[in-house]
C-alpha cells in the first residue's frame, strides 16, 4: 500500500522520539477527531486535521499553532494509512516548512514502539 505514497516511512520511530525528547521535532496527527477518540494518538503528537492543516500550520496565519511557527523545525506527519500525511507533507513544504517527513500510519508508530495517548 505504501508504494502509492512514496515507499513508506523514511524516518524511524526512534528518530522521531529522540527529536521529540530534544525539542527538535514536531509530530503531527492529521487524522480527524473521531479517529483520535477511537484509537488514541501518538504520545507527544499535536493534532492538526488535514482539512485545517493550512490555517493551523501557515506561519503567516494568525491561527497558526505555536509549534508550527518555526519553518526550520522538523515536522513528522502521520495519519491512518500514510495517504493524508503524504498530502500534508506536500502542503507544509508549499507553506515554507523546510524539513517535513511522512511517518505513514499510526500503525507505524505503534509497531516501532511508540506509545499511545487516549483522547
Amino acid at each position: 500500500m505504501f508504494g502509492l505514497f512514496g515507499g513508506g516511512p523514511k524516518i524511524s520511530v526512534e528518530d522521531v522520539k529522540a527529536g521529540l525528547d530534544a525539542g527538535t521535532t514536531v509530530l503531527v496527527d492529521v487524522r480527524d477527531k473521531m479517529e483520535l477518540h477511537m484509537s488514541g494518538t501518538a504520545k507527544g503528537a499535536i493534532h492538526a486535521p488535514l482539512p485545517d492543516l493550512q490555517r493551523l500550520c501557515d506561519p503567516n496565519s494568525p491561527t497558526c499553532l505555536p509549534e508550527m511557527k518555526d519553518t526550520k523545525t522538523k515536522k513528522v506527519l502521520y495519519c491512518a494509512s500514510g495517504a493524508r500525511s503524504s498530502s500534508g507533507v506536500s502542503l507544509l513544504k508549499r507553506l515554507g516548512h523546510e524539513d517535513v517527513e511522512n511517518l505513514g500510519g499510526l500503525h507505524n508508530w505503534v509497531s516501532g514502539g511508540g506509545e499511545l495517548h487516549n483522547v
